[in-house]
């Protein structure tokens, strides 16, 4: 189990359950360290003190909130604790609603509640089991890092899950950023749902971080003193789009030809695919199916092999009848 990032209790009417949060998650990126680039020494960040120029130690490092430019109030680490907060040390259920009436984009972190002790096995198990029956999720106020936060609880594959969420008044409004109004077709909509419907996939496990593999086929070219790989080629430029509904339907059946030719790629793996589509002569040769050029190039071909098949015809009859009238 990963190392647990706060212990407390989950408070449910006058139900307690001891938890550990763990993170849900895991940092899969590459960190660089700042380095001089003449010799590669490291390059680190020292806490100095503004006033004498001194290096600060950690130990001696506090919070500080200023009121004025001219006056800072310090606030210790054991304030903070001592705070009569309910929520200090216990994330409090205060309500229950449906899943699908809250906004993503207040939810923040995602964190794993584990069980602190076995004491706590079976109040977890009831309110998973409650979670789950009535299909909704709770919300939560917990403190934690020096702030009271909002909290959702939910169920996955048998653990509860605590995703810190922002408040309402953090979240801005989109409005200034919406475009003005415009008519588009009803048919226009349909064949953009159409769209959706060809993309549409059941599995994200297929995705990857392409960027990270990226960088790390740099980084092992450069320890190997190998040539580092070659850029990745430019995709093709788009002109501007002047018929929308011709633009929907090109990427409709790009979609569908991308699907027919590997049911089971992840919309991130069909991208080379999609290109194919773009300049389909090559592949299209080979199923079959021709590009406009590759068919004018096949009936040319067809008339000139043809033509010449109706002139050799013709010149053996001439030569026969030659032969018959001799």
């Amino acid at each position: 189990m990963p190392r647990p990032l706060w212990t407390g209790a989950i408070s449910f009417g006058l139900v307690t359950i001891p938890v550990k949060i763990v993170s849900a998650t895991e940092d899969h990126d590459i960190h660089f360290h700042r380095v001089h680039l003449e010799d590669m020494g490291r390059v680190r960040t020292r806490k100095i003190c503004e006033i004498d120029g001194e290096v600060v130690p950690q130990e001696e490092i506090g919070k500080g909130y200023e009121l004025s430019k001219d006056r800072t109030v310090p606030v210790s680490d054991d304030e903070l604790a001592q705070m009569p907060l309910p929520t200090a040390k216990a994330i409090e259920i205060v309500a229950f609603v449906e899943s699908d009436t809250l906004d993503p984009i207040g939810i923040s972190d995602s964190y794993y509640l584990a069980t602190d002790g076995q004491v706590a096995a079976k109040p977890y198990t009831l309110l998973r089991r409650a979670l789950e029956r009535s299909e909704k999720v709770a919300v939560a106020k917990f403190a934690w890092h020096g702030r009271e936060r909002l909290g959702l609880l939910r169920v996955r594959e048998g653990a509860i899950v605590l995703h810190s969420m922002k408040w309402p008044d953090e979240i801005r409004s989109p409005q200034s950023l919406a475009p003005r109004e415009v008519e588009v077709d009803d048919d226009e909509i349909e064949r953009a749902v159409q769209l959706t419907g060809t993309m549409a996939i059941d599995d994200l496990s297929g995705f990857r971080d392409e960027y990270r593999e990226a960088l790390e086929a740099i980084i092992a070219a450069k320890s190997e003193g190998r040539p580092l790989p070659a850029p990745a080629a430019e995709e093709e430029k788009q002109g501007e789009v002047v018929d929308l509904m011709a633009a929907l339907n090109a990427s409709v059946k790009a979609a569908k030809e991308s699907r027919s030719e590997d049911e089971d790629a992840t919309v991130h793996e069909m991208r080379p695919a999609r290109k194919a589509a773009r300049k389909p002569a090559a592949k299209k040769t080979a199923t079959g199916k021709s590009t406009g050029r590759t068919a004018s190039t096949a009936r040319k071909s067809a008339g000139g092999n043809a033509g010449k098949s109706v002139r050799k015809s013709a010149e053996k009859k001439t030569a026969a009848e030659k032969r018959s009238a001799s």
